[in-house]
């Protein structure tokens, strides 16, 4: 039978991966609008739950303009939201509980433009070991930590230390940027487009050393692209975002085998393959996302859905799961939404 939630049942896929089911961190209700003249309000995010379970990668996927890089600075607390709340391991983020200065040495971020988050007038050495410092450790165990971390993400402080951002490749950047991030020796880390301007190959060595720091340190990522064979290679569980809500959610496998939404199966047909036996017959998506200041009525894809019936464009569908762990928001899945494809999902599942 389908069960009804608002937040994808997480929990239970902990226990399949490995472990008991621990969110680390929990989103509710999270919502960014940006005000603009006469009124108008652009609805960057708009009300998004899930959850981020110890241990996983989740990866977040979706067009440009959906929400992805916003959530990931709300997330880090960069900007403030307009409504909802932030858990993180049982503690209100921002509370007298958890502090944001305290949060953020538990949570750091990867961004996509590797010069531009690095500042041009400090050595690498001092780049990795200005946030330790800023947190208290002192001046001589940073630069220690500094050391033994650029030992770790392969570039020979002897060799780095004293260089500044522009005297490296933008792999060698992204690299020290990733140190920097785990200088702090964070519990999360959010990798926002980390890989994206890289070239494939020096992608495929970072891929690699992502994988080998999250065992070595234990670390949990929300890692953002819009690469989909990346995300699908690196992830745990992928969150798939449209017009700055959830559309889907759920093991990065299961997803990609047989994605529930009809936003994620256009989006995978887009994928190029050079094998013939791979080509879908899926269609593309006609036209571009609709406009954040006006976004359609109830179901926000039904404008470009194969599927949309009279109903998608009245009522605004729930997040449903539709298999175990696995969930999307679509009335097609959503028991007496009047969709006429609703009764045959409600069987087949």
């Amino acid at each position: 039978m389908l069960q009804h939630s608002s937040i994808a049942p997480a929990a239970a896929l902990a226990a399949d991966v490995g472990g008991p089911a621990q969110p680390l961190l929990t989103v509710r209700g999270l919502t960014k609008h940006f005000p603009l003249k006469q009124g108008k309000l652009v609805r960057a995010v708009d009300g998004v739950d899930f959850e981020v379970l110890k241990g996983e990668t989740l990866g977040v996927v979706g067009e440009s303009g959906c929400g992805k890089s916003t959530t990931a600075r709300l997330l880090m607390h960069l900007m403030d939201p307009t409504a909802g709340e932030l858990v993180f391991d049982g503690r209100t983020v921002g509370s007298r509980d958890l502090s944001l200065k305290e949060f953020r040495r538990q949570v750091q971020m990867v961004f996509q433009d590797s010069y531009a988050s690095l500042n041009p007038r400090l050595t690498i050495e001092d780049s990795i070991a200005f946030g330790p410092q800023v947190h208290g450790v002192s001046r001589k165990e940073s630069v220690a930590r500094a050391h033994h971390l650029m030992d770790r993400v392969g570039l020979a402080p002897a060799r780095f230390a004293e260089r500044y951002p522009h005297e490296l490749s933008g792999g060698q950047r992204q690299r020290i940027n990733i140190a920097r991030a785990l200088a702090l020796q964070p519990r999360m880390v959010i990798l926002d487009e980390a890989v994206s301007a890289l070239d494939k190959s020096v992608e495929a060595q970072v891929l690699n050393l992502l994988a080998d720091l999250k065992r070595e340190f234990g670390l949990t990522y929300v890692f953002i692209s819009h690469d989909l064979g990346v995300v699908h290679y690196i992830s745990d569980r992928v969150m798939v975002m449209y017009l700055g809500q959830v559309a889907e959610i759920g093991p990065s496998d299961a997803l990609f085998a047989a994605p529930a939404h009809p936003y994620t199966k256009a989006l995978l047909s887009s994928v190029p393959s050079m094998d013939p036996s791979n080509r879908t017959l899926v269609a593309p998506l006609a036209g571009d996302p609709p406009n954040p200041i006006n976004p359609p009525t109830g179901c926000r894809f039904h404008p470009r859905c194969p599927q949309a019936a009279r109903v998608c464009a009245q009522a605004m569908p729930a997040v449903t799961t539709v298999q175990l762990h696995h969930a999307a928001r679509c009335l097609v899945h959503e028991p007496g939404s009047g969709h006429p494809l609703a009764a045959a999902a409600a069987l087949a599942a």
